[in-house]
């Protein structure tokens, strides 16, 4: 029953718009499904860290220095506030690239690689530089611990599930943001789109850095 109770938890928290939306949608709307997806795993790696951190206890460890805290705050931000930034000045651009188009020189089939890569790491960066996400899987796994069960190990399970959960959500929310790219691909809305998530992206990254805990 306790997993079941997970499960729901966990959909509710992936639905909630945060970051990792921000990030997977705006790769998805500008290099595709391959793209969105790559952004998906780099955030579920995070994610799946961040939990076996919380299951070592190294995420007491980042809550309880100060420091330390600050310094991946604000290192958050900044990677935050340099995607909005970019996304906006590729807004003024009259003919936007997509992120995994092959470029002068450049094999397809290379590019294509160097696009899902730096999807990857956007949503692998963005994620392990956000403290907020290593408090969160402290405070949001132990609760779903039954008593008397080995804590590491059901841990680090919740973990995995909540990310395989957190997969399933994005997969959706890729695969249909997919199917109207031919309405948002469009060269007058994909701007527009660019402008929105950079304004959404700077905005996340000043509130990350002015948050205190």
């Amino acid at each position: 029953m306790y997993l079941l109770a997970f499960v729901g938890a966990c959909f509710l928290v992936a639905m909630v718009p945060g970051v990792s939306t921000a990030i997977i949608l705006r790769q998805t709307l500008r290099a595709g499904r391959g793209c969105g997806l790559a952004a998906t795993l780099g955030n579920e790696t995070g994610i799946l860290l961040w939990g076996l951190a919380a299951a070592s206890g190294l995420s007491a460890l980042l809550v309880a220095s100060q420091v330390a805290y600050d310094v991946m705050r604000v290192t958050g931000a900044v990677v935050l506030v340099v995607m909005g930034a970019q996304a906006l000045w590729k807004a003024r651009r009259a003919t936007p690239q997509a992120e995994g188009a092959p470029v002068e020189g450049e094999p397809v089939e290379g590019a294509a690689v160097a696009g899902l890569r730096r999807s990857y790491l956007s949503g692998l960066g963005t994620c392990l530089a956000n403290p907020k996400a290593a408090v969160f899987a402290m405070s949001f796994l132990p609760p779903f611990v039954p008593a008397g069960q080995n804590v590491p190990l059901t841990l680090v399970t919740l973990a995995v599930v909540w990310v395989l959960v957190d997969t399933l959500w994005y997969g959706l929310l890729i695969w249909a943001v997919a199917r109207a790219r031919d309405l948002l691909g469009r060269p007058a809305v994909r701007r527009r789109l660019e402008q929105i998530s950079g304004v959404v992206l700077i905005g996340l990254g000043v509130r990350l850095a002015l948050d205190a805990r």
